[in-house]
């Protein structure tokens, strides 16, 4: 993850691409999540806590944490598919933590949840998918649309919502 957490914060887009395996997502996915999560309000200066301390990583929490939300203003479009169930579930759960992060979604086409090979044989699950055009086309449609919200975003163009006070930090 000291590897990735720069590159997230560096990014001004996010693509994610996944499977859904009955209404979650991959492991490696949910891990990502959960340390994002963290990462996202987490403590910029690891040194003030000697590492893990959690003494002290208590203590600067409770004298006045800011949660200073690294990822937010970043664009993102998310694209879910499967074979059998869940899809939507997916999509709406990353859109919903990506969003929870302050990230903004690049328009409506970067949402995308579609059933690929519906019910069809694992064995030939791969076929299914080379053979769905459709599927392809809004896939790259989804990642023209971060382009060119990239695009705004790198412009700084403000979000609708720019300078709305959060009512509720954490």
């Amino acid at each position: 993850m000291n590897e990735l957490y720069p590159r997230f914060v560096a990014a001004h887009g996010i693509l994610i691409v996944t499977p859904v395996y009955w209404y979650q997502p991959p492991a490696v996915l949910k891990l990502l999540m959960d340390r994002l999560v963290c990462a996202d309000g987490g403590n910029p200066d690891p040194t003030s806590t000697h590492g893990k301390d959690p003494k002290l990583a208590k203590s600067l929490e409770l004298a006045g944490w800011s949660y200073p939300r690294h990822l937010a203003g970043r664009a993102f479009a998310v694209v879910v598919h499967g074979d059998a169930a869940g899809t939507e579930t997916l999509r709406r759960s990353l859109v919903d933590w990506l969003t929870d992060m302050r990230l903004v979604q690049a328009g409506d086409a970067a949402a995308l949840d579609r059933y690929v090979g519906y019910y069809g044989s694992y064995a030939r699950s791969h076929e299914a998918l080379d053979e769905d055009t459709a599927f392809q086309e809004e896939t790259r449609i989804a990642a023209r649309a971060l382009a060119k919200a990239v695009g705004f975003v790198r412009q700084g163009r403000p979000q609708p919502d720019a300078g709305v006070e959060d009512p509720r930090p954490k």
